[in-house]
C-alpha cells in the first residue's frame, strides 16, 4: 500500500498468473507480463489498466466497449473463470444489478454451472456478497432473482430459494441507506429475504452465514413477529384501516424498537403486490398503519415498562409476588392498550387489587 501526496492509499503489486486455485484461493506466480496480469481478471470491464505517465489506457479485452454495451462478461473462457473463484458468479450478479447491465449468455451459462458448486464458499464471503447487494444496489429484486434463476440461492439459502417473487420485488420498495441511515437500511433489507420464512430455519441459515449476534437477534425477531401477526395485519388491511387499539397491540407484540423494521417490511410487501396487482388501496393503508405504529411505539404506552404502575407498586397493594404479578401486569397493559388515558397509577392499582385471577371466582 502506498500513500501519494494527497493521502490516498493505492495498492500495488507485480504483475502475476495463476498458477493453482482451489476455486476460492490461487496460488500465483510474478514477473508475468501486464497481459498476463489482465488475463486473470474476472470481468472484462474489471481488466482495463491505465498508465498515469503516459495517460494510456490498456484494454485486451475490450472492457471499455462493454461498458458502453452495459454487459458483464467474462476474460476469455467464462467456465474457467468460474472454477478459478466460485466467489465470480455472485460477483457478476452484483455487478449486473447495480450498473443495470446484463449478463453475456456464455457467462450466464457458467454462472449457472458454478452455481452446484457455490457451496465450497464460506458463509462470511456469501454474507458480504448479500450484504454489497443491498447496500449498492437500488433495486435488489432483478439481482435476487437472478440468484434464483441461477441455483445461487438453492446451493446457498435453501429456505428462501422459493420464496414468492413478491417478497424479492418489496425489496425495491426497501430505500438503499446512505450514510448514518446505512446499517440500519441494509440490515432491512437482509431481513426482508426472511420476512415469512419459518423462524427455526431462519436462525440456522442466518448462523451458516456466520451473522453477527446483532443481526441474527434482528432478522430473527422480525420473522418471528411475522409468524405471528403478519396474518392478521393483512386480513384488516385487505379490508379497512386498523383502529388505533389494534395497531397498539401489534405494536406490544412486535416490540417498540423493531415497530419500524416490522411495519416499513409489511408495506414494502403490500407495495410489491400492489404493482403486481394493479391495486393501491391496500397499500395506502399499509403506509398509513405505518405511521399510526410510529405513533404508538414512540408516544403511547406499548410496554410493561410504560405502566404507570410497577411490579413492586403491585406487591405492595397486595398482589401475590410470583406468576400471578406477572399475569396481573400483562392484563393492566391489554387494558391500557385499549385506551392510553388508563395508564394512571390509582386507576391500574385498583383494577390489580380487584381483578381475580384466572381460576378464581
Amino acid at each position: 500500500m502506498v500513500l501519494d501526496d494527497a493521502g490516498t492509499m493505492h495498492e500495488v503489486t507485480t504483475f502475476r498468473h495463476d498458477v493453482k486455485t482451489d476455486g476460492r484461493h490461487a496460488e500465483v506466480a510474478f514477473g508475468a507480463s501486464l497481459d498476463e496480469d489482465l488475463a486473470r481478471r474476472d470481468f472484462t470491464i474489471n481488466a482495463i489498466a491505465y498508465h498515469p505517465q503516459r495517460e494510456e489506457l490498456h484494454d485486451p479485452f475490450e472492457g471499455q466497449l462493454d461498458l458502453k454495451r452495459g454487459l458483464v462478461r467474462a476474460v476469455g473462457e467464462p467456465d474457467q473463470r468460474m472454477r478459478e473463484d466460485r466467489l465470480r458468479a455472485l460477483r457478476g450478479i452484483r455487478f449486473a444489478g447495480r450498473f443495470g447491465f446484463h449478463i453475456e449468455p456464455a457467462t450466464w451459462r457458467a454462472i449457472i454451472g458454478s452455481a452446484p458448486h457455490l457451496g465450497r464458499l464460506s458463509g462470511e464471503r456469501v454474507l458480504q456478497e448479500l450484504t454489497k447487494t443491498m447496500q449498492q444496489v437500488e433495486k435488489p429484486s432483478v439481482s435476487m432473482l437472478w440468484w434464483r434463476e441461477s441455483g445461487a440461492l438453492r446451493t446457498l439459502l435453501p429456505v428462501i430459494a422459493d420464496a414468492p417473487d413478491e417478497r424479492f420485488e418489496a425489496l425495491d420498495h426497501l430505500p438503499r441507506g446512505v450514510g448514518a441511515e446505512e446499517p440500519g437500511r441494509t440490515l432491512d433489507r437482509l431481513a426482508m429475504l426472511f420476512f415469512g420464512s419459518a423462524p427455526a430455519a431462519v436462525r440456522n441459515a442466518l448462523g451458516v452465514l456466520k451473522c453477527s449476534n446483532a443481526q441474527q437477534g434482528w432478522i430473527t425477531a422480525l420473522a418471528n413477529a411475522h409468524a405471528e401477526i403478519a396474518a392478521a395485519v393483512d386480513a384488516v388491511l385487505a379490508e379497512r384501516l386498523p383502529t388505533a387499539t389494534e395497531v397498539r397491540r401489534w405494536v406490544a407484540a412486535v416490540g417498540r424498537m423493531r415497530s419500524g423494521s416490522f411495519f416499513g417490511l409489511v408495506r414494502a410487501l403490500h407495495g410489491a403486490r400492489a404493482l403486481r396487482e394493479n391495486g393501491m388501496a391496500v397499500a395506502e393503508r399499509a403506509d398509513t398503519c405505518l405511521a399510526m405504529a410510529s405513533h404508538a411505539a414512540f408516544h403511547e404506552p406499548v410496554e410493561l415498562s410504560d405502566l404507570a404502575v410497577s411490579g413492586d407498586d403491585l406487591v405492595r397493594a397486595g398482589v401475590p409476588a410470583g406468576p400471578e404479578l406477572g399475569l396481573t401486569l400483562r392484563r393492566l397493559l391489554e387494558f391500557v392498550l385499549e385506551d392510553p388515558a388508563r395508564n394512571q397509577r390509582d386507576l391500574l392499582l385498583g383494577r390489580a387489587v380487584v381483578s381475580e385471577p384466572p381460576g378464581r371466582g
